[in-house]
């Protein structure tokens, strides 16, 4: 079955509209990824400051992979920019100040899932 990884964000609120941009001007660049079956960037509505960055995969070689290809690559300010410090508010040459403020990675294999039923 797949594995599922949650990066979980601590985003102060002044910070929150910058990482949501980020985030989609990054669409399309895991989509492509060997091994990637989902991604979804979940707001928190009340009582916390926490986005939660879901995604699942095939298997962990296939999200170590991305991690040490395409996401290090954005990170490191290189093309293809994915996520959280995809390059927006920094000056030619300068790395953008991260929105987030705390960064902790969660990791789950997928024991059950359900589908609505077609038909």
């Amino acid at each position: 079955m797949s594995i599922v990884k949650i990066n979980v964000l601590t985003v102060p609120d002044e910070q929150r509209e910058v990482l949501e941009k980020r985030f989609a001007s990054r669409a399309g660049s895991v989509e492509n990824s060997d091994g990637f079956e989902w991604f979804e960037l979940l707001r928190p509505v009340e009582g916390t400051d926490t986005y939660l960055v879901y995604t699942r995969w095939r298997d962990e070689a296939a999200f170590q992979a991305w991690m040490e290809g395409p996401m290090k690559a954005a990170h490191q300010g290189g093309s293809g920019g994915s996520g959280e410090g995809a390059g927006h508010g920094a000056g030619a040459g300068e790395r953008p100040r991260p929105a987030a403020s705390g960064s902790t990675l969660w990791s789950f294999e997928v024991v059950q899932q359900a589908a609505p039923k077609q038909g």
